[in-house]
């Protein structure tokens, strides 16, 4: 079977660190799906406009094409535990396939163009397989059981603006600022850089929204310690 791309991601998230881990744990993440002709036609999206979420079938695109593993370490649970492909999430797959569920704050126009998304997950520029519609009285599995370490969600962290980068964020749109404190607080760090006097001294940075933002984690609390636009001081 040959498959196209229905549609690209446009999303804050210009780097693959800091995307969070799932969907839905950034609300302030914004971004559109537009769709590609010949799928921008109106009549394809007819009935979304009353949709609250959608399944997104994507492609890791900026995963090497058939590099799969039919083991993976999560980085979730410290990178110390293997888990068959199959029942984990990571990028490294046969098909290379994801799936997100969206979102659907509104349709593009003019219509057909596409759809307005929020809860991203996705990198900007992923491809787009296709497009369905969350059924909750079907889909929705309070009861159901994930595999072993993906019970609960981590709590998030404590985030914290240094007296420079807030006045670097002046600047910044409240949303983004939201985005940037969302992303922190949801932890990108693989488990295995969570712990120990190394993380103590270790700054992570990442891109996000046009910005390059730095940040250090103490316990439970990050401190954001610069932000500025990309490219500066590059």
């Amino acid at each position: 079977m040959q498959m196209s791309a229905i549609a690209t991601v446009r999303s804050d998230f210009t780097d693959r660190f800091g995307i969070p881990r799932q969907p839905g744990l950034v609300p302030a993440s914004r971004g559109e799906i537009v769709m590609t002709p010949p799928y921008d036609d109106p009549d394809a999206l007819r009935g979304l406009e009353n949709c609250s979420h959608v399944w997104v079938i994507f492609g890791f695109h900026a995963t090497e094409p058939g590099n799969w593993r039919p083991t993976v370490r999560p980085p979730r649970l410290g990178g110390n535990r293997r888990y068959g492909v199959f029942a984990t999430r990571s990028p490294y797959r046969p098909n290379g396939l994801g799936l997100s569920l969206l979102t659907l704050t509104g349709l593009l126009t003019p219509a057909g163009r596409g759809l307005a998304v929020a809860g991203l997950d996705l990198l900007d520029g992923t491809p787009v397989y296709d497009l369905k519609p969350y059924l909750p009285a079907i889909e929705a599995r309070p009861d159901a059981t994930p595999p072993a370490g993906f019970e609960t969600v981590p709590p998030p962290l404590t985030v914290v603006w240094s007296q420079p980068a807030r006045t670097q964020a002046e600047t910044l749109a409240p949303r983004q600022q939201q985005l940037v404190e969302e992303t922190i607080a949801a932890d990108p760090r693989p488990a295995y850089q969570t712990g120990g006097d190394t993380a103590v001294h270790r700054t992570y940075g990442m891109r996000i929204a046009g910005h390059e933002v730095k940040w250090r984690v103490h316990d439970d609390t990050a401190t954001i310690e610069a932000i500025q636009p990309a490219g500066e001081g590059d």
